[in-house]
């Protein structure tokens, strides 16, 4: 009864980081570029009761056939928290540096303008990300909502210059063009993307970005920055929005489902508990 009381408290836990990590993707059902996350389970270990014991003939020459070990467990484990880097919904905003991304890149953003090679882990300055939402900033840089740089194929930040934007349109490609407001072309430039041998691999950062990771591999890994609409990296769609990928059908269905697992953990400790209270009530 003292394991059962231990295996509940250990589902009680666990069924709580489950549902921590369902209330998250929730919560973020509406976030652009947002990628769900699942919380998967695994036993502990086992405590033998009794050992195996192969079939065979005894002392005394009486033939026994084999038995089985009995094992009784200690309680679940979260085994692993898994991205799901899988493709979200395109959303139509019509604004021309709302860009969504269809197929396996992420944008290359570096926080400081420095250049991204994405060939090594802990570098401050890079970050990847598939929320789309991009600005001028007043000195003509591309860049996101947290004021991180766009980089370019080169991987070198994108600065479109300081005289302003009349117009500007983003091809499938990547290319950049348009005229600023003297009527002069704007710089030529072409958004780069990157893959990772395993991007559910990435490790998350906060503010819809990512990191590379020892498991995720790196850019260099996979022939280093791409170009838009060749070789998988998929096409950038200006006017659209990648939506979260999360679906709120299969999260309630495992909210409920956490729920209950974690109802039936807290019995098993309340019935263990009373167990227990029974026992040191005997000498009474």
């Amino acid at each position: 009864m003292i394991r059962s009381l231990f295996s509940g408290a250990s589902g009680m836990k666990n069924h709580q980081t489950r549902m921590d990590v369902i209330g998250n993707n929730i919560a973020n059902v509406n976030t652009t570029g947002f990628k769900g996350s699942r919380a998967n389970f695994q036993d502990i270990l086992y405590q033998t009761v009794r050992y195996a014991s192969a079939a065979g003939t005894t002392a005394a020459g009486t033939n026994v056939g084999g038995v089985s070990p009995s094992q009784v467990g200690l309680g679940v484990m979260v085994s692993s928290i898994t991205n799901n880097t899988g493709q979200g919904g395109l959303q139509n905003t019509g604004r021309s540096l709302d860009l969504g991304i269809n197929g396996n890149g992420w944008y290359i953003l570096s926080t400081d303008g420095t250049a991204v090679t994405g060939d090594t882990v802990g570098k401050l300055n890079e970050r990847f990300s598939r929320e789309g939402i991009f600005y001028v900033d007043n000195l003509g840089n591309l860049v996101n909502s947290n004021g991180y740089y766009l980089c370019d194929t080169s991987g070198n930040s994108i600065n479109l210059g300081t005289a302003g934007i009349a117009t500007i349109t983003v091809s499938k490609d990547g290319v950049i063009s348009g005229k600023d407001l003297q009527g002069n072309d704007l710089p030529t430039a072409t958004i780069g993307l990157a893959m990772f041998p395993n991007q559910d691999g990435l490790e998350r950062d906060g503010q819809n970005t990512y990191k590379i990771s020892q498991t995720s591999g790196f850019i260099t890994d996979v022939g280093g920055i791409g170009t838009p609409n060749a070789n998988g990296y998929g096409t950038i769609n200006s006017g659209f929005l990648e939506m979260s990928n999360v679906d709120l059908t299969d999260e309630f269905t495992s909210l409920i489902t956490t729920q209950r697992g974690y109802q039936a953990n807290a019995r098993t400790v309340t019935t263990s508990d009373q167990i227990l209270e029974e026992l040191l009530n005997i000498k009474r």
